[in-house]
């Protein structure tokens, strides 16, 4: 529920048809009382109100917003920053008494609030939603304000004077997903804002326009995507080709498919997240005991690994650790309390069948660890349809699919060669992960982007799923000493991918600022952790 004093609106996290209407009718009668247009693209905002559902494009040869899409540059070292010590907003003119222009502060934090609300629930990292509202709010001169966000709950606090109450507004994120088309039309929007270009309320109606934007891919697209994921993961883990792996690929994609189909049949009944990745762990398990009672010598290991790489939480761990290194303690706590949660569910679903088998004789440890460069060009192939197929499923828009596959080139190539030299897997993991969040960094900024849609897939062959796997098949082996070492090891994995990933976006910004980058201010104190 989100509550904003002062205003006395109490409304939910979600809007219903009449909600929307209620609102799209309140916007409507501000129009006598809208902020002007600011900036070089103030003529622009007449036709973004005549056709506010026009999808937001990236930017082209007609729209020249560069220098305002580094709006995330510009807010991160005023987010790092004390409330106190923070510059005022100065690019606005001043009312008689004083205070900032804006003639509706409720409207502009509203926006900011429905922006940060969307882009948690989209994937983004706190300190990324933070800046987002953040640039919102100060485009539209509603300063000095604070946002701040959690793990499921963006807030928003905004007081106009010394002597004046304090207006505080909130919001609730309860089903959090990965929706990387959303976010990358919420960034866009976000750089028009920025750029000057859009009045409040044409703002409101473009957010609800992409609100109501449908999924990129069709249904269909998304379980053969989840299968053939799976079916590359065994490929990279395997590193075999001949006609037994490519058995185990097969084995692999009809588990993960029925996997997938599982757990949407359960969603429907709007059961907690625990029990869809339950469901959906339970199919991959079947299918490797099946593989592992035949005089074949299939490997029944590699088809539960590859099955459940896309249920194994190793983003979500990867992600806590970006948080915890923003100094967003609460929500990586938060975060990591959510791996915990979701190891446990497919625990739950992969323990009875590991259990049967392994007290009946299947043969689930032909292998320790997984092999690392048994056929490069094979498990290269196998990386780039894993990062693929990743991007489908985290909604990715088909414009950057090529991108994500050459920034998944080169990550894995460069993991390849440094495991190839004798170098440590962990320290190949991390480098590779610098590389990769450089390059993104430098993709994004040349779309207009956020960061996220390039990075995350892209480092898919890399998460630690199979890690996971073994740690935990260890456990249910009754070798808990072994299970230690393997969830170590995933543990150390996921944090040199974070610390990578956070190392590159840190060296995109500070050598290639934001133009007309403000200098960071003179710090008084400690930053307010979350």
């Amino acid at each position: 529920m989100r509550k904003v004093a002062k205003w006395g609106v109490m409304q939910g996290a979600t809007m219903p048809e009449h909600e929307e209407r209620g609102a799209r009718a309140e916007s409507e009668g501000r129009a006598g009382r809208r902020v002007p247009p600011q900036g070089r693209h103030g003529e622009a905002a007449d036709a973004e109100e005549a056709d506010p559902g026009r999808p937001l494009g990236p930017p082209g040869p007609g729209r020249d917003v560069d220098p305002a899409a580094r709006w995330p540059d510009l807010m991160l070292p005023l987010l790092r920053t004390p409330t106190s010590a923070r510059p005022l907003v100065g690019v606005g003119k001043r009312d008689r008494d004083g205070a900032p222009a804006p003639a509706e502060v409720a409207a502009v934090v509203d926006l900011a609030l429905l922006v940060g609300e969307l882009m948690l629930a989209y994937g983004e990292a706190a300190e990324g939603v933070e800046a987002a509202m953040l640039a919102v709010a100060r485009t539209y001169r509603a300063g000095p304000c604070d946002p701040q966000v959690t793990f499921t709950r963006v807030a928003i606090s905004y007081q106009q004077g010394p002597g004046e109450p304090p207006v505080t507004a909130e919001r609730t994120v309860h089903h959090p997903a990965g929706d990387y088309a959303g976010l990358a039309a919420l960034f866009r929007l976000v750089t028009q804002i920025t750029a000057g270009g859009l009045a409040v309320e044409a703002a409101h109606r473009r957010l609800r326009a992409v609100r109501r934007h449908c999924r990129h891919y069709p249904a269909w697209a998304l379980v053969v995507s989840s299968g053939l994921l799976a079916g590359a993961a065994t490929l990279l883990i395997g590193g075999r080709s001949d006609a037994r792996a490519w058995l185990v690929f097969v084995s692999a994609v009809v588990a993960a498919m029925a996997g997938h189909w599982l757990a949407a049949l359960v969603g429907r009944h709007d059961l907690p997240e625990f029990y869809r990745i339950a469901a959906a762990a339970t199919p991959a398990a079947v299918v490797g005991i099946l593989l592992s009672f035949n005089q074949l010598h299939l490997r029944g290991s590699v088809v539960i690994t590859g099955g459940l790489y896309a249920l194994l939480p190793g983003w979500p761990m990867v992600a806590a650790v970006q948080d915890g290194l923003a100094g967003f303690y609460l929500t990586a706590a938060a975060r990591l309390l959510e791996v915990v949660y979701l190891l446990a569910g497919v625990i739950v679903g992969v323990m009875t069948v590991l259990y049967v088998g392994v007290n009946n004789g299947a043969d689930l440890a032909t292998q320790s660890v997984p092999t690392s460069l048994a056929d490069p060009p094979l498990q290269l192939a196998a990386a780039i349809l894993l990062a693929l197929a990743f991007a489908v499923l985290l909604n990715t828009e088909a414009a950057t699919l090529p991108a994500v596959l050459v920034n998944s080139t080169a990550g894995w190539t460069t993991y390849a060669v440094l495991v190839g030299a004798g170098g440590e897997p962990i320290m190949a993991t991390g480098l590779a992960a610098v590389l990769v969040g450089l390059s993104g960094q430098l993709m994004a900024r040349y779309r207009g982007s956020s960061a996220l849609p390039f990075v995350t897939a892209a480092l898919g062959p890399l998460l630690p799923g199979s890690l996971l796997y073994f740690g935990m098949l260890a456990f249910v082996r009754g070798e808990p000493e072994t299970g230690l070492s393997g969830m170590g090891r995933a543990t150390a994995t996921a944090m040199a991918l974070a610390i990578g990933v956070n190392l590159g976006r840190e060296a995109a910004r500070l050598f290639l600022p934001a133009t007309g980058a403000p200098p960071p201010a003179r710090r008084r104190g400690g930053r307010h952790r979350r």
